[in-house]
């Protein structure tokens, strides 16, 4: 039995046997190349999940609207079905999915088992080949349904693209209420698809700048609870929470190392320069990794931890630097047009994101880490605050709307633009890490 207990949310999975049939080897049917700038999405047929009611309707369907969120796959509408799965166990007609042209399928079925959990399996055939591709029983609580149509989606996502799946993920962010001028600001988390919100403060003091461990269900945050801003570690999943320190001169929240051992920082000192400092977080003791005359400002680990990347203006104007963990080989990386922040480095290690302003326009881009390769994703007007999805395929940011602002992912291409459904305003996301 393949393991893969989730300790607070008790989901465990189990490979199904393939049909007779050999199984296809381990190659991509949808061929991810960012380069190209379009990738045609791949026909899918979704069926709905045998048993357990309308449950089996709705895993299957979230499994449908993950896939298609992606960009890369087109689910096939169900009214073109001509076989209708009784058996999702049983070999299907391929003839009757080639002539809709469903070049991959999807079968399941969900059941109670005799202690109360649910029991939810898919398969995924390739059609045109005749062969089931994958297959995986799963086991949950109802509170986790949902979580187990995400990890179908991530299972097939992979199998058909050669890339880790990002369904499995949440999202913190600021949660925005009430008139402009008099905003209540609470820090809320979701699933990535905007589903399970659950806030995580009580709106009484002003919280910024959400920031996710990357290898932990933890985050970091802004507080205005004493007037003073100050930072804290909170633990997502009991609630407990920690106090890093006071940092009346920072402007955003620190970001966590790879490690999660270290936070790094901006900080505004008495000489009236904002340079860059890492804590440790066992010590807390600090070390100054910048010393200009400068704005030394949101800086980011790269996801080895040898190198950070920074926003300065020392050049005249905000540009984009790269220095080792140290402050060492500190080298511009960008030239462009237009002033330049938050950079954030890929969690993939080939790119980092950014925010650009030029011609009274707010861009979110990717360059290179030696800053080639300059590409806009979106432009809009006041959009900001970039976080990448775990596989480093996908953005989210926030850009303002009629009144507020409002949450936005973007793929690679950027031609899979999404708007992300929140019941309030929405600011500063963070991508979590996959669960666990």
């Amino acid at each position: 039995m393949k393991s893969i207990l989730k300790p607070l949310l008790m989901i465990a999975a189990m490979a199904l046997g393939m049909t007779a049939a050999a199984t296809l080897p381990a190659r991509a049917l949808v061929e991810l190349n960012v380069n190209k700038g379009n990738v045609e999405p791949l026909p899918i047929a979704i069926t709905d999940f045998q048993g357990g009611d309308a449950l089996g309707a709705e895993i299957s369907g979230i499994v449908s609207a993950d896939l298609k969120r992606s960009g890369l796959f087109a689910p096939i509408d169900k009214s073109a079905f001509i076989e209708k799965i009784s058996n999702p166990d049983a070999t299907p007609r391929f003839e009757d999915w080639k002539v809709i042209n469903a070049q991959a399928l999807v079968t399941g079925s969900v059941s109670k088992e005799a202690d109360g959990r649910v029991r939810a399996q898919y398969r995924l055939w390739d059609t045109f080949a005749g062969q089931q591709m994958s297959g995986e029983q799963f086991f949950a609580n109802d509170a986790n349904t949902r979580r187990v149509a995400h990890i179908i989606a991530d299972a097939i996502y992979e199998r058909l693209t050669g890339e880790k799946g990002y369904f499995d993920t949440r999202v913190v962010f600021i949660d925005e209420s009430g008139a402009k001028n008099a905003r209540k600001k609470r820090l809320a988390i979701m699933d990535q698809d905007g589903a399970n919100v659950r806030y995580l403060s009580n709106g009484k003091s002003i919280v910024l700048t959400p920031r996710f461990s990357p290898n932990r269900q933890e985050i970091t945050y802004m507080s205005y609870e004493s007037g003073q801003p100050k930072v804290y570690l909170l633990q997502i999943e009991t609630g407990q929470r920690e106090l890093v320190g006071d940092f009346p001169g920072m402007t955003f929240a620190p970001r966590f190392s790879p490690d999660g051992q270290k936070v790094i920082m901006s900080l505004l000192r008495d000489d009236g320069n904002s340079n860059i400092f890492a804590m440790d977080l066992r010590s807390r003791s600090t070390t100054r990794l910048t010393n200009s005359a400068a704005i030394d400002t949101s800086p980011s680990y790269s996801p080895d931890g040898s190198k950070v990347v920074f926003t300065s203006d020392r050049g005249g104007r905000a540009q984009i630097y790269v220095m080792g963990a140290d402050g060492s080989g500190q080298t511009r990386i960008s030239f462009g047009d237009g002033v330049y922040s938050t950079p954030v480095w890929s969690p993939r290690g080939d790119l980092i994101a950014f925010t650009k302003q030029t011609a009274g326009e707010f861009q979110i881009g990717v360059m290179r880490i030696d800053g080639s390769g300059e590409r806009i994703l979106s432009t809009g007007f006041q959009q900001e605050g970039p976080t990448w999805a775990p596989n480093g395929r996908v953005l989210m940011f926030f850009r303002d709307s009629a009144g507020g602002p409002k949450l936005v992912s973007v793929d690679l291409t950027g031609r899979n633009e999404q708007s992300i459904p929140t019941a309030n305003f929405a600011s500063d996301p963070a991508w979590s890490p996959l669960l666990e």
